[in-house]
């Protein structure tokens, strides 16, 4: 049996990752020419072609698409035995790159990179930070952290923790607009909505005893960032449903108050998500190993 030609397939994975010849020919640190023949020698190999060429775009073809996490992963699986191989004889080094909610990450995760970087300097962190649900995969991201509960995937997810949501509100605004004592009240109040969710403007509820409701809101605000909630919420112009890491401080401050204690207002958790494969490389493992021990006090807190 003819091995597969592993060099081509990571001369595609580089091409995809930085969508033209020459960004892939620089990062790897070899001509345009020698990246040119490996993608036509895969293409003659596989008898399709893997790119759409014009003078000024260059596109994956269907076969493209659904072969480029191959690639990526054959490239990954090589990267890491190197990598694993040399483990022993030096500390962690290299890129890894990160996403991240954007005002979890600001608040929480930020600091910690401070504290993770000191300690290894040869790693160099790129962190992408959105509220945006992140292909992993096509935009070559090591590792994601996100808030919610995940669908099944192919993706390797391991939860780090709860985190705690608060129905909340200015009392300026109860004091004007009432307190609403059970979920179905709050299709009169005014809500903002958090737009980047699969069903926006749903709120669900439970309560201990097993009693579930769901409730259609809506209000002044729609947005696909919490914190952009805040001043309109601070201002007693409406309600919102929100993670308390956004909410505590003005919580405790008196600033915003909780209400519907009783009830669980939805079921999320903090996720660190990686990449389908068995292996990763040194210096990604170093980051999931610290952020997963840091992040999980901080579920632990404010859960």
């Amino acid at each position: 049996m003819k091995l597969p030609d592993f060099e081509a397939w990571a001369v595609f994975a580089s091409v995809v990752e930085h969508r033209s010849f020459s960004g892939a020919a620089v990062a790897l640190g070899v001509s345009k020419a020698t990246v040119s023949k490996a993608i036509t020698r895969l293409e003659e190999r596989l008898g399709t072609s893997l790119f759409h060429r014009t003078s000024r775009r260059l596109t994956l073809t269907d076969s493209g698409q659904q072969l480029a996490e191959h690639a990526q992963r054959i490239l990954d699986e090589g990267q890491s035995a190197e990598e694993a191989a040399f483990e022993s004889a030096s500390a962690p080094s290299g890129l890894v790159r990160l996403a991240a909610p954007l005002t979890f990450g600001v608040r929480h995760l930020a600091p910690l990179l401070a504290e993770f970087m000191a300690a290894n300097p040869q790693i160099t962190v790129e962190l992408t930070l959105s509220d945006a649900r992140v292909d992993i995969v096509a935009e070559g991201i090591d590792v994601a952290l996100r808030i919610a509960e995940l669908p099944d995937s192919s993706l390797r997810a391991r939860r780090l923790g709860p985190v705690a949501i608060h129905v909340v509100g200015a009392p300026s605004y109860f004091d004007r607009a009432g307190r609403p004592l059970h979920p179905a009240d709050l299709a009169r109040h005014a809500c903002f909505v958090y737009t980047n969710m699969a069903m926006p403007g749903t709120w669900r509820f439970r309560k201990a005893g097993g009693e579930e409701a769901a409730v259609r809101v809506d209000g002044p605000l729609r947005t696909d960032n919490g914190e952009a909630m805040l001043p309109m919420l601070l201002a007693g112009q409406g309600i919102a449903c929100l993670p308390s890491f956004l909410v505590d401080a003005d919580l405790a401050a008196g600033r915003l108050e909780a209400v519907l204690a009783d009830w669980v207002a939805g079921s999320v958790g903090l996720h660190l998500v990686t990449p389908p494969g068995s292996r990763r490389p040194v210096r990604v493992e170093a980051l999931i190993d610290f952020l997963t021990e840091r992040l999980r006090s901080i579920c632990v807190r404010e859960a």
